[in-house]
């Protein structure tokens, strides 16, 4: 083999391992990374699509506090519902949606941090193209914790109002 072939067949190799790279980033675009285990699949009785929840830390008589991972694929979303003593979210990948009735919905992403006031009436999920990450921060959980309320129409998901 002469050197000019064997350095076209390095070069044309080169190529095609920029070119799969290039393909894995593409098809990657819109994984997420997670920090914490998927958790298990949310009931379908307060969610719509496929969300996944694990708590992290549980409250007690010291910490009244709960906190948790909430993983929504693409599309999905919780039902509306309050928190007697609100609720924290903050962001850690993904893009998605929040809600507090009567206010303009905020699309959130990794960084955001979301205070839900106490009884305020609020969902939250993910864009309907990219999953969304969430921890959950609930406080003075000997208040309460979630009054889960009926499911987000597709309307109320699609609209900004």
């Amino acid at each position: 083999m002469t050197l000019a072939v064997a350095l076209l067949l390095l070069i044309g190799q080169a190529c095609n391992t920029k070119a799969e790279k290039q393909e894995n980033v593409e098809s990657d675009k819109y994984e997420l990374n997670a920090i914490f285990p998927k958790g298990e699949k949310g009931s379908e009785e307060f969610f719509t699509g496929n969300a996944y929840a694990i708590r992290l830390v549980d409250a007690d008589s010291i910490h009244t506090t709960l906190a948790g991972n909430v993983y929504f694929e693409p599309g999905a979303r919780s039902n509306w519902h309050t928190h007697p003593s609100g609720q924290i979210l903050i962001i850690t990948d993904g893009v998605g949606y929040h809600k507090i009735e009567g206010q303009p919905m905020e699309v959130i992403k990794k960084g955001d941090v979301i205070k839900c006031p106490p009884n305020v009436r609020h969902w939250h999920g993910a864009s309907p193209d990219v999953g969304l990450q969430q921890l959950y921060i609930i406080p003075n959980t000997e208040k309460g914790i979630v009054e889960w309320l009926e499911p987000v129409t597709d309307e109320q998901y699609t609209s900004n109002n």
